[in-house]
């Protein structure tokens, strides 16, 4: 008989930790893609958009603060403090049975103005992701987000249309 799995004694394997890490990674690809796309306003990220948004801001009312910096920049300490922990402890686990991998990791940008990278990023829970993204995109605070997304894709297509051409180039001069 197989004993029971204790997650407080478990040692993490190598190979499912690159496996979440891609995984989160592959998901701010997709959302940042959906910013460049998508106006943020008109973002719809789970059919529970209006239902997660109220709760955040009912349980957190210091987020709901116009102009919204601490939505703006994420405060990793306030978020990781004892009294934050227990308090989005338990807005997570709300989701557990309603929202799928609530709980999974997800890559967010502290700063909702810039893109993602690595001094603009914390791992943080997928419902967490979502609280956060859908009041960002409500209130008009992924509108930067937004147009640096679409210049970025500009800048690849220019990039990925000289490169074509230039090919074409070396390949006919070959002919």
């Amino acid at each position: 008989m197989a004993t029971k799995f204790d997650p407080n004694n478990a040692q993490n394997l190598m190979e499912i930790e690159k496996q979440f890490a891609v995984k989160a990674v592959e998901q701010a690809q997709t959302y940042w893609n959906l910013l460049e796309k998508v106006n943020p306003k008109d973002l719809k990220l789970t059919k529970y958009d209006d239902e997660i948004y109220e709760h955040m801001m009912k349980v957190f009312p210091e987020l709901a603060e116009d102009p919204y910096d601490k939505l703006v920049k994420l405060d990793e300490d306030w978020m990781k403090s004892p009294e934050g922990k227990k308090r989005w402890r338990e807005f997570i686990e709300s989701y557990k049975d309603k929202v799928k991998d609530y709980n999974f990791g997800s890559l967010i940008r502290t700063n909702a103005r810039d893109e993602y990278g690595e001094s603009n990023t914390i791992f943080v829970t997928r419902i967490q992701f979502y609280a956060f993204e859908i009041a960002r995109n409500r209130l008009g605070l992924n509108e930067k987000a937004h147009e640096l997304a679409k210049e970025e894709a500009e800048k690849e297509r220019l990039k990925k249309e000289k490169e074509a051409k230039a090919a074409a180039k070396k390949k006919a001069s070959k002919s």
